[in-house]
C-alpha cells in the first residue's frame, strides 16, 4: 500500500497542464456551452440546411452551428442530417471500415469511478494482470486465428501497469508472428487506451512505436465529473485528464483520440464538449483528433451510479453520431461493440469509420474463449473479470461478411503510419479528400490478404465479389483521380498478394 501511495503522489505534474490554462481556467466553459444550446433553440430549417452544406467544407463547425443541429426537432431535417453524415464520411474516407480488437492487459486500478467495474472498492472484481507470455498468447489468437492487424491495448491506472509494463506489452505484441493459412499473422498497429500520463512517459510510449493515444474525458461537465470521480483519486483531477492530448502532442505522439462516455450527463453537452476539445487541439497544435469515440454507458458490476438519469436512447444515439460527423467532419469515428448488432447496423451509415469485432474484454479472455469447445462458452461474459458488458460479441468473420453485404470494404491498412501520413500530414490529406484515395487502394490489398488467410468460404465468396467491384471503381477513376500507372501497380500488388506476398501498400 505504501508503494502504491508513493506512486500516486508522483503521477500528476501540475505544471504540464497549468501552462495551457488561461487565468487558471480550462477551455471547457460549462455556462457558455449551455448558453449556446439555449440560444440556438428552434433553429430555422433554412439555417439548418445551410449548416449541413457548410459541413461539406470539412472544417470544424462553430459551437453555435453545432448547438443548432442538436436542437433540431423536425424528423425530416434529421433525415437530411443523417444523409449528409453518410455522404461526408464517404467524401473523406470512401466506403471503407477499419476493424480492430481491444486487448485488456490489467484491471488493477487506484481510482474509484462510480460507474466502472474496475473501481478499487469493487471487492468482487477478480484482479488480474497479463504476464508477457499471456500477452503473447492473446496476440497469437488475435493475429493468427482471428486475423486482426490492429489492437487497442487497455490498462487500469495502477503501478503494476505503469509505463514500463505498457512498453513491455507493446513490444511483445509487435514481436508476435504467426503462420496463417497462406501467410503470416501479425499486429501492425498498437493503439493505447490508458490513463493520463506525463510528457516523459508519453515520449517513452512514442519510442516503442505506439499508434494512437486515446484518453476519454468521460464527461466534460465539471460538476458531474467531480461527482463520479471521488476526491482523493488520480482521476478526480479534471484538468490533468483534459490536457492529456496536449501532453501527447508535445511528446511527439501526433495521432491522438478523444471521447466521451454518453450517459453520465446530457448528451448534447457532451457533443459540444467534444467539439470544444477538437477546437482547442487545432488552435494549439494545428491537429484535430485522429478519432472520436462515443460509447454509451453499459451495465457493470457493483456500480454506484444511476445509469437511467442520463440514459441515451437509440434515437438520440443516432443523432449524436451524425452531429459529431458534421461538426468534426474530418475525424475518424469509432463505433464499439458495447452496442448490439442491430444498433450497429443502424448507426454505421451515419459516419462511422472504425469498429471492433470478436471483442472480448475479460482479462485473458481471447485464449480461453477461442479455445472453448462449445459455442455458448464463446459468448459468455464474466462481469467479475471485465469493465462492463459488451453488446455485440460476433466473430470478425461474421462482421466482415455483413459489412461486405452492406457495401463496405473492411480495411486492415496501417500503411499511412509507416509512410508519414500522420499528424498535420494526415489532417491536410483528410481535409483535401486525398487520404481516402490512398486508403481505398490499401483497403483492397489488405482485404485480399485477410480473405486468403482467414475468411470462411461464405465470407470469401462475398468478399471476392466486393473486390471486383472496388477494382472496377478504381479503374473508372482513371485518369481523373488515379493514374494508369497507379492502377497497374494495384493490379500487380493484388496478384502478388494472391500468390502469397504480404504487406504491400501505397
Amino acid at each position: 500500500m505504501r508503494t502504491e501511495t508513493k506512486w500516486i503522489e508522483n503521477v500528476i505534474k501540475t505544471e504540464e497542464y497549468e501552462k495551457y490554462m488561461k487565468e487558471g481556467k480550462d477551455f471547457i466553459n460549462d455556462d457558455e456551452i449551455w448558453e449556446k444550446i439555449e440560444k440556438n433553440k428552434s433553429p430555422d430549417p433554412a439555417r439548418i440546411r445551410s449548416i449541413i452544406q457548410k459541413s461539406f467544407d470539412l472544417d470544424l463547425l462553430s459551437p453555435d452551428d453545432t448547438a443548432a443541429l442538436l436542437n433540431v426537432k423536425d424528423p425530416q431535417l434529421w433525415e437530411e442530417i443523417f444523409d449528409a453524415a453518410g455522404k461526408i464520411k464517404r467524401k473523406v474516407y470512401d466506403n471503407r471500415i477499419v476493424t480492430f480488437a481491444p486487448l485488456y492487459c490489467s484491471n488493477f486500478c487506484v481510482n474509484n469511478c462510480l460507474y466502472c467495474g474496475f473501481r478499487k472498492d469493487n471487492k468482487d472484481e477478480k484482479r488480474l494482470k497479463l504476464t508477457l507470455e499471456d500477452v503473447r498468447r492473446e496476440t497469437e489468437i488475435l493475429a493468427g486465428k482471428i486475423g486482426h492487424k490492429r489492437l487497442i491495448v487497455v490498462y487500469g491506472e495502477h503501478p503494476v501497469s505503469d509505463v514500463r509494463y505498457m512498453i513491455d506489452t507493446i513490444r511483445t505484441i509487435y514481436d508476435v508472428k504467426v503462420k496463417t493459412r497462406n501467410g503470416i499473422g501479425e499486429i501492425r498497429r498498437v493503439n493505447v487506451n490508458a490513463a493520463p500520463m506525463s510528457v516523459e512517459d508519453l515520449k517513452a510510449l512514442k519510442d516503442v512505436g505506439v499508434g494512437t493515444y486515446q484518453v476519454f474525458q468521460e464527461t466534460y461537465h465539471h460538476k458531474t465529473y467531480s461527482e463520479v470521480h471521488p476526491k482523493g483519486t488520480l482521476k478526480a483531477n479534471y484538468q490533468w485528464r483534459l490536457y492529456s492530448m496536449h501532453r501527447a502532442l508535445e511528446a511527439g505522439i501526433d495521432d491522438v483520440a478523444i471521447g466521451a462516455l454518453f450517459g453520465l450527463y446530457d448528451w448534447r453537452f457532451e457533443v459540444m464538449g467534444l467539439l470544444y476539445h477538437a477546437m482547442e487541439l487545432e488552435k494549439q497544435f494545428g491537429i484535430g483528433p485522429h478519432t472520436v469515440s462515443f460509447p454509451r454507458l453499459e451495465p457493470a458490476q457493483n456500480v454506484m451510479f444511476d445509469t437511467q438519469k442520463y440514459r441515451v436512447s437509440d434515437e438520440n444515439f443516432k443523432k449524436l453520431v451524425a452531429v459529431i460527423r458534421l461538426s468534426i467532419p474530418y475525424t475518424g469515428m469509432i463505433l464499439t461493440a458495447r452496442e448490439n448488432a442491430n444498433v450497429r447496423r443502424e448507426v454505421l451509415p451515419l459516419g462511422v469509420t472504425q469498429t471492433d469485432a470478436s471483442t472480448r474484454i475479460g482479462i485473458g479472455a481471447y485464449s480461453e474463449i477461442y479455445g472453448a469447445e462449445k459455442m455458448s462458452d464463446k459468448t459468455e461474459q464474466d462481469l467479475a473479470r471485465q469493465q462492463f458488458m459488451i453488446g455485440d460479441p460476433r466473430d470478425l468473420d461474421d462482421v466482415i461478411r455483413e459489412l461486405a453485404q452492406m457495401g463496405y470494404i473492411t480495411s486492415f491498412c496501417t500503411a499511412g503510419y509507416r509512410c508519414g501520413r500522420t499528424g498535420t500530414n494526415i489532417m491536410t490529406l483528410l481535409k483535401s479528400e486525398k487520404e481516402g484515395q490512398f486508403c481505398k487502394l490499401n483497403a483492397i490489398l489488405t482485404f485480399r490478404e485477410w480473405l486468403d488467410d482467414f475468411a470462411s468460404d461464405e465470407t470469401k465468396k462475398i468478399g471476392e465479389e466486393l473486390i471486383k467491384k472496388e477494382m472496377a471503381e478504381v479503374k473508372a477513376r482513371v485518369p481523373k483521380i488515379y493514374s494508369e500507372k497507379t492502377f497497374k501497380a494495384l493490379e500487380n500488388y493484388h496478384e502478388r498478394i494472391k500468390n502469397g506476398e504480404r504487406d504491400l501498400y501505397f
